[in-house]
């Protein structure tokens, strides 16, 4: 990988507080990698945000000679579009401010999810988060957000109630819906092209009780498993949430589970889930009153780096033709296929720019690459199930394969929109999200 050079950059180190680290420092080669390995990233440099003003300082540098940023918080989300750029790390920014009383938290752009939800549930409360610890909330709510409570309380998005952003001049700014309500729009959830987010604040919701857990049965219950998840999901109040995951790791023997979050007290989850009582005892049930903090084992997702190569996409229904195609053929090469129940509060209309989502389900299919034959293996295997599935075509920013643009996730009409606000923000192209607004 050729990583590109810039005469100016002799000068950044003068232009920042915080680290610098440059192709030829010994750190670079770890520091520029994102959070999936098999995306080939290669910045001309990375900086290590002290705090706030230091991120004002560097878009000034960047637009003055001509450079562009991307902040990558954690690296989650990287689709090779940083290449060339300063890549932005803001890691730093990780200050958790929570207002009990107003049910509010104020976190920098650098907190990973986990630790928002250990801090809010302190309180009994808590944000939206997704399935894994380690994703930065900032990151995730720019690109809309799936979370556990989404269907109780919609996007991680709809949460954002004021931001702190750096423009692409350089100018730190506090965006509220009354101070620049397009803006504001445009932030809860169409993507990080606009301005760099250092701060958020954010809606809490009570969560005194919350119940959540896997249950997992072997491939021979399948079909019995999937019937129980249709007929849950088909009655689930918005308090219930119900992933279907099926697994297949190497050197093991395929499986079925589901996962779920309730957000009460388990007498009434469990009557929500009856449906799984009648099945075989599973192989494990971890099913139990939890607290908002601990959410992230649930599907024991990896938290250190590696390579991956997921698709996603929207479901109109899980028919029986769509159960057949997911549970007649074996789903290696991949690992998981993983249908997410949407609906609930996910499906009113809102004002964001993915708007309400109507398809029922989402499905999210995930491969390890570990050379270019498995690759082209994996991506065949997930085209197939595309192909026989009832998509739509359509997916949430956070489920946007590399090689997919924005388009392929929001409206037509919030595209137009995004495009307007980046001529007028940014018409220089300064500051370079995971999936720009203009291809």
């Amino acid at each position: 990988m050729t990583i590109p050079s810039h005469p100016v950059l002799s000068h950044l180190r003068h232009a920042v507080h915080g680290r610098v680290h440059l192709p030829d420092d010994a750190t670079f080669e770890s520091v520029h990698r994102p959070w999936n390995l098999a995306v080939a990233q290669p910045v001309c440099a990375v900086v290590e945000a002290s705090d706030a003003d230091d991120v004002a300082r560097l878009v000034r540098f960047a637009h003055a000679t001509g450079l562009s940023v991307a902040a990558q918080p954690s690296g989650h989300g990287a689709t090779g579009r940083a290449a060339g750029a300063i890549l932005l790390r803001t890691g730093r920014l990780d200050r958790i401010d929570i207002d009990p009383a107003a049910k509010t938290a104020t976190i920098g752009a650098g907190v990973r999810s986990g630790d928002l939800q250990r801090a809010a549930a302190a309180h009994g409360l808590t944000a939206l988060p997704g399935s894994s610890p380690v994703v930065t909330v900032v990151g995730a709510a720019l690109g809309g957000g799936l979370s556990w409570f989404g269907r109780a309380f919609g996007w991680m998005a709809d949460s954002i109630l004021a931001a702190d952003v750096v423009t692409a001049e350089g100018t730190v700014r506090r965006v509220t819906p009354e101070t620049d309500p397009e803006l504001m729009w445009a932030l809860k959830g169409g993507g990080g092209d606009l301005a760099i987010v250092t701060a958020l604040q954010l809606r809490l919701h009570d969560a005194p009780a919350v119940f959540g857990g896997r249950q997992l049965w072997p491939e021979e219950h399948a079909h019995d498993v999937m019937r129980a998840y249709r007929t849950m999901t088909a009655s689930a109040p918005r308090e219930l949430t119900l992933w279907l995951e099926l697994l297949h790791f190497p050197g093991g023997e395929p499986l079925i589970a589901i996962d779920a979050t309730y957000l009460g007290p388990e007498a009434d989850a469990r009557a929500a889930m009856g449906a799984t009582a009648d099945l075989p005892e599973p192989l494990s049930d971890t099913r139990t009153m939890m607290s908002a903090a601990d959410l992230g084992t649930i599907t024991a997702e990896p938290t250190a780096p590696g390579p991956g190569q997921s698709r996603g996409e929207l479901l109109t229904r899980l028919d029986d033709s769509a159960v057949e195609a997911l549970l007649d053929e074996p789903i290696a090469p991949l690992l998981t296929v993983q249908i997410r129940h949407l609906g609930g509060s996910l499906a009113q209309p809102n004002d964001n720019p993915h708007g309400g989502i109507r398809e029922p389900y989402a499905i999210y299919m995930f491969g390890t690459p570990t050379d270019d034959r498995v690759s082209a293996q994996i991506a065949q295997k997930q085209a197939a199930l595309a192909e026989v599935l009832p998509v739509t075509g359509r997916k949430p920013i956070t489920f946007l394969r590399p090689e997919e643009q924005l388009s392929d996730a929001l409206p037509t009409t919030s595209i137009d929109r995004l495009r307007a606000l980046k001529s007028t923000l940014d018409p220089a192209h300064t500051i370079r999200g995971n999936v720009g607004i203009v291809a």
